[in-house]
């Protein structure tokens, strides 16, 4: 098997570092890897593969030296800028921000559910919005089986999903100190805004999972509404989604066809209190889904409750996953 060279940019931040986790983890065919970050954090070293690796400033000139894989996760206008200079030299990007996912030149992918659309390639692949990848993961299996008429998404997303800051505005409201990255309190509170709002009332984080569902699902024809919530937990979100369904279901058919998912794991036994919970779901790549039972106020409805780490199967995790489909592609030719 060849040896690939590996780019990793923004490895310092709270992605980039689950981004070296998972790579220790997953063992790809690497000949080399290189990590990148901005000036300010150039020169950091960082412990990985039982190496010390120097953190270098990303610049004009640092895909010069030809990469097969760049794993981006710096931000939206860092993306913008240096994600196409590195596919003008051969190397596929592989991005985390927003910037690239409604581009419909630019796959957006979930490996369990969307492979296929990693071979559209043209130079970059986005990674999908956090809270989006696992209900995905929960959704196609029905949307194979059942078809998909209608999406209500209600969630209850971490803090770490702000990044460090939103991390630190939860640890130091425990102390009684005031928010700096949001607008109010965290701690002991409920912040149903995500991002910023958009003329229509809804927030940014709401209409990326509207628009990116009907990407990945390819049906742009799908009802779909979105409350997104911010909530005094640290890691994992966790998202009540109702479904309306094309085709009546027997609820425990529904359930195996569940439990047969690639990615998905079902914790569903209510007698004894077994649901997904972020506490447990911390430091795993799975999706977990429990809560399961018909919608009886509508044909073809049903409930689910849907959990994942955010900073692993939301985001690192994801995007590693989607650079070991492309080797596979890449081997298989």
């Amino acid at each position: 098997m060849k040896q690939y060279k590996i780019a990793v940019v923004g490895a310092t931040g709270m992605v980039g570092r689950t981004f070296l986790k998972v790579l220790e983890e997953r063992k790809l065919p690497a000949q080399s890897y290189t990590l990148f970050a901005s000036a300010r954090s150039a020169g950091s070293k960082i412990s990985f593969m039982g190496e010390e690796y120097t953190v270098q400033e990303l610049n004009e000139h640092s895909f010069d030296e030809g990469f097969d894989i760049a794993l981006f996760s710096a931000g939206g206008s860092t993306s913008e800028k240096f994600a196409p200079i590195a596919a003008s030299k051969g190397c596929v990007v592989i991005d985390n921000s927003s910037q690239w996912r409604m581009d419909p030149e630019v796959p957006l992918v979930v490996p369990e559910v969307n492979p296929d659309d990693i071979k559209k390639h043209k130079g970059i692949i986005a990674n999908p919005n956090c809270s989006t990848i696992q209900a995905m993961v929960a959704l196609r299996p029905l949307q194979l089986k059942y078809g998909i008429r209608r999406i209500v998404y209600s969630t209850y997303q971490a803090v770490s999903g702000a990044g460090l800051g939103g991390y630190q505005d939860l640890e130091n409201g425990m102390k009684g100190e005031a928010p700096k990255k949001f607008n109010h309190p965290i701690f002991s509170n409920c912040l149903p805004q995500i991002d910023v709002f958009l003329p229509n009332g809804y927030t940014k984080e709401e209409m990326k999972m509207v628009n990116e569902t009907r990407k990945i699902l390819g049906d742009d024809t799908l009802r779909i509404t979105a409350t997104t919530v911010r909530v005094p937990v640290f890691m994992a979100h966790s998202e009540s989604i109702n479904v309306e369904l094309k085709k009546p279901f027997d609820l425990d058919e529904l359930r195996a066809t569940l439990e047969a998912a690639p990615g998905l794991i079902v914790q569903d036994d209510p007698e004894h209190a077994v649901y997904p919970m972020p506490i447990n779901a911390q430091g795993k790549d799975e999706t977990f889904v429990g809560r399961i039972r018909r919608d009886e106020s509508v044909e073809n409805g049903v409930n689910l409750w849907v959990v994942a780490d955010n900073i692993r199967k939301g985001a690192a995790t994801n995007a590693v996953q989607i650079a070991q489909k492309l080797i596979e592609m890449w081997e298989s030719k």
